[in-house]
């Protein structure tokens, strides 16, 4: 997918933090295209293209129409449903796409005119892959459910509110209504069969991840009492560090975000009560909140925390000698490599505290400079699927779901596993 009006973009992109602002949605749209640009250990091998069974049509939603639960610009907010079959035709899961954040106006403004914020200018048919696969070989524990591809439309992680709209007035044009998105949907999906789940999983990918801890309770809420119903979190795990100068530009960027679309509102109370919402926003103050059981996936190494959080682009000024390294981690230099894990240490001591929280919660924390690995199919289960311990997120997964034994996969250090993907963002083209 081309983004219109990339000269003039370019101009806006120097502008504070727009980096992180559309990084999201840069990466998602780069990891949908350059399949065959993970290096050095192997490369992810070119799917086949899409056929028609793997392909499924997308819905505009009729309760969100009705309750004006619109997406940024004022659209419709969609999804794309596949019915599930045989033994699990009361089985869920819903998986909340990704796509980072918008924290200003212009921010905003720009991803309205964007699939990210505009039902206008999503694909009208998507395949459903990795965790949303119906291929028994591709994803044997979940493939005959029904599945639910969430659209990713508000930039502020399903949980703004319309009150946040009257300070702005009328003349932005913005519509601030993610968690008036999010019960809309689960209103309609309750209403497909979702009330008689006997399984339900609620999972996402990065900002839709973070979306999934900060809904995880309210989904189990919603669902028979007798249901197993769990939350998956994949590359959502953000960290609040600062970075290579030591500003903390996440937090910094997550203020403006909840500050903008009244995040607060949505996140939980334990933590707004005794500390600032910027802070409540990090999954790591979110999860002792948490009661159902999640399931974390994320890579220690995770590029787009590297790029955003460990060393954003508006300090690459200061920190140009992290150009390289950030491109793939190949390139870093003996010090570099040492950064990088004091950032993975900072991970798992953050884990750490997961752990004590969550007894039935599970982990699988690879080596790899990637991002989200549950959504395709070449990470989540393949024959050349990253691994821990002989296991594959998927495998890992089922696992911990049905409670086969215990999933707490805690990958060494890069560069030991060789079955990792690591993106090499030098090989473009």
């Amino acid at each position: 997918m081309a983004i219109a009006g990339s000269a003039a973009l370019g101009k806006k992109l120097a502008k504070r933090d727009w980096a992180i602002a559309i990084a999201g949605f840069a990466a998602f749209i780069f990891l949908l295209s350059t399949f065959t640009d993970f290096a050095p250990v192997n490369r992810l091998p070119t799917p086949p293209p899409a056929t028609a069974p793997d392909l499924v049509d997308l819905t505009l939603s009729r309760v969100a129409r009705a309750r004006a639960a619109y997406c940024l610009d004022g659209s419709v907010p969609g999804y794309h449903f596949r019915k599930g079959s045989g033994s699990g035709a009361r089985s869920w899961i819903l998986h909340i796409e990704g796509g980072g954040w918008c924290d200003s106006v212009e921010s905003c403004s720009f991803r309205k005119t964007t699939a990210l914020g505009s039902s206008d200018f999503m694909d009208p048919r998507v395949p459903f892959s990795g965790i949303l696969s119906s291929d028994e070989k591709r994803n044997p524990d979940f493939h005959s459910w029904n599945k639910v591809k969430i659209r990713y439309c508000d930039g502020a992680s399903l949980a703004g509110v319309p009150e946040s709209e009257l300070k702005l007035g009328n003349s932005s044009g913005l519509f601030f209504r993610g968690r008036l998105i999010w019960e809309s949907l689960m209103e309609e999906f309750l209403s497909m069969g979702l009330s008689s789940a006997k399984q339900a999983i609620l999972s996402g990918c990065s900002a839709g991840a973070l979306a999934t801890l900060i809904h995880c309770d309210g989904f189990r809420e919603m669902l028979p009492d007798d249901a197993t119903v769990k939350c998956v979190s994949d590359a959502g795990f953000f960290l609040n560090e600062k970075d290579v100068t030591g500003s903390s530009t996440m937090e910094s960027f997550y203020g403006r975000v909840v500050s903008l679309q009244g995040l607060a509102k949505s996140l939980p109370k334990e933590c707004t009560a005794r500390s600032e919402a910027s802070t409540c926003l990090f999954p790591r103050e979110i999860i002792p909140t948490v009661k159902t059981p999640v399931f974390v996936v994320n890579p220690a190494y995770d590029f787009w925390q590297i790029q955003n959080v460990l060393v954003p682009s508006s300090k690459m000024a200061f920190a140009s000698n992290w150009f390289k390294c950030r491109q793939g981690l190949r390139y870093c230099d003996p010090d570099q490599v040492a950064k990088l894990q004091e950032f993975r240490n900072s991970l798992l001591n953050a884990l750490s505290d997961f752990q004590k929280h969550h007894d039935e919660g599970g982990m699988f924390v690879n080596s790899c400079y990637i991002h989200c690995q549950t959504w395709m199919g070449e990470t989540w289960h393949s024959p050349s699927s990253p691994r821990i311990d002989g296991r594959t997120i998927a495998e890992a997964v089922g696992d911990w779901f049905f409670n086969r034994r215990a999933v707490k996969l805690i990958d060494c250090a890069y560069p030991c596993n060789p079955t990792c993907y690591h993106m090499d963002f030098t090989k473009r083209g």
